[in-house]
């Protein structure tokens, strides 16, 4: 089926009469009732100013560009160059020659001047909506560390990075992305620090997209990554500009997509995915020890319902005897198997969690935590499961809020109900042959190139260190190991403080 392409791609060159010209553009935007067509005269001559209202500084529109021209006398009027010039207050002016390029300026919410007998208009740089302030990411909560999140406008997103990295080897490449949407995309990356193939990589992945519009950061991140079939996450998202600034830092790429506070971090790893933040905020015995806490609790929110189902079905040997007479005593009236009770009420806790993320905020955290423990209660005293299958999805569903990351979250979430399965028909055997599957899938999975178990698998032993424990800053002197090594070292050798040094007293 053809998708067909907007008008304006296909539009020539514009006439050096105005009317021609207006005509065009009526045909373009018929129908379109907040287009504006702003006729008047400088010095005698006919001119059109195009604008969007709404999209476009309505005030500077009539200080900058309207008042000026029309007190330029008449014989006074010259080309649009001169009076730009002379007459136009505006910092930011482009000309334009194109049809398609005066609707792509008009779509960016920039006016544009037209002139009796010039073959180019001006497009000056007067946007202006209403947006979003900078405001403290939801998603991304620390107790230490910056409270600035990315918006929904681009401009203050690469604004917010160029706070925190004022290098001019801070690149942006820009790009528009929606034959409809007319998106624009940035790619941001440290010139010296990145891979040039990884960014090479990047813009191709991106130039090959043809797609009528991307209204969020997801729609890239779905047509770009390595394996569109795996549930774990191959970039990292995030709304934390500190966090795109540490990314870049390391040498990797950020995309930064207009319309979303949802920036995408590539290559990554898994064991990016569950690291935070703030582990290099606080100190580095209190990051190390909160990240193992993290490691523990991951594995935990994978197979601790599948341990359960397959020890209290095929193993029950393993359990002490005074715990399995309890558990045996807590079964007795339940009607459905240990696998079926596991499912049932791992849907339920979904369910709800689900629930208390689509509410309104005011009702939607009371909703989940009242409504598990109402129905938990209600669903022990009734028969229907028993107390410990609730601690243990209780358990679970604690473990997999400690994981940082929200999509690394939905992949435990979503693989907790086949290892289920397996423990619940194979018991210990099943649990073996699904942590197989999941790890040799782990160990093919790519990210940009890069191993998804780097560097444990492949090992690089200078960043462990940075991997099972968070070493203290003046240790971490190598930057990570991506797709090349420039610029390996992130610091001066000899960083580590020294007490007895009489300069420090």
């Amino acid at each position: 089926m053809n998708l067909g392409v907007p008008v304006a791609t296909k539009l020539d060159t514009l006439s050096p009469k105005l009317a021609e010209n207006l005509q065009v553009f009526r045909s373009i935007y018929a129908d379109c009732s907040d287009v504006v067509f702003r006729p008047f005269f400088v010095g005698g001559r006919n001119a059109m100013l195009l604008y969007i209202d709404g999209l476009s500084n309505v005030e500077e529109i009539d200080r900058g560009v309207l008042q000026p021209l029309m007190q330029v006398s008449k014989g006074d009027a010259e080309d649009l160059d001169t009076l730009m010039k002379t007459c136009i207050g505006v910092s930011q002016v482009q000309k334009v020659d194109t049809v398609s390029d005066c609707t792509e300026q008009i779509g960016l919410g920039n006016p544009v001047l037209f002139l009796e007998g010039e073959t180019h208009g001006l497009a000056f740089g007067l946007q202006k909506w209403e947006k979003r302030s900078v405001e403290e990411p939801t998603a991304e909560l620390v107790i230490r560390g910056p409270r600035e999140g990315f918006t929904e406008t681009l401009r203050d997103n690469t604004s917010l990075l160029r706070r925190r990295l004022r290098h001019p080897n801070l690149k942006l490449r820009s790009m528009k992305i929606g034959r409809y949407s007319q998106t624009q995309v940035v790619i941001a990356y440290v010139e010296g620090i990145v891979d040039p193939t990884l960014v090479e990589e990047v813009m191709a992945r991106l130039q090959r997209i043809d797609i009528d519009g991307v209204l969020e950061s997801g729609y890239i991140e779905e047509m770009i990554e390595d394996n569109p079939f795996s549930p774990f996450p191959q970039m990292i998202n995030t709304e934390r500009p500190d966090v795109a600034a540490a990314g870049l830092l390391e040498g990797r790429v950020v995309i930064l997509v207009d319309g979303t506070p949802f920036g995408l971090i590539v290559p990554t790893t898994l064991y990016s995915l569950l690291q935070s933040a703030e582990d290099y905020y606080q100190t580095f015995t209190i990051g190390t020890a909160i990240r193992w806490m993290r490691y523990l609790f991951f594995v935990a929110s994978l197979l601790l319902p599948s341990l359960y189902v397959a020890v209290l079905t095929f193993h029950q040997e393993m359990v002490p005897t005074t715990l399995l007479i309890s558990m045996a005593r807590s079964r007795e009236e339940i009607p459905f198997p240990a696998l079926v009770e596991a499912l049932m009420m791992e849907v339920v806790f979904e369910a709800l969690r689900e629930a208390g993320a689509r509410l309104p905020k005011q009702v939607g955290a009371a909703v989940s935590i009242v409504g598990a423990l109402v129905i938990g209660e209600a669903a022990v005293s009734a028969g229907i499961v028993s107390a410990p299958m609730v601690m243990v999805v209780s358990i679970t569903g604690i473990a997999s809020f400690i994981v940082p990351r929200y999509t690394a979250g939905i992949a435990l979430r979503l693989l907790r109900f086949p290892m289920i399965m397996l423990a619940g028909t194979l018991g210990l055997l099943g649990i073996m042959l699904g942590i197989i599957v999941i790890v040799v899938h782990l160990c093919s999975l790519r990210s940009f190139g890069v191993p998804y178990l780097s560097p444990l698998a492949p090992i690089k032993g200078h960043e462990i260190k940075d991997v099972l424990v968070r070493a203290p800053w003046w240790k971490l002197n190598r930057r990570p190991h991506l797709t090349g090594e420039f610029n390996e070292y992130r610091q001066a050798p000899g960083q580590k403080p020294d007490p007895t040094d009489p300069s420090e007293s």
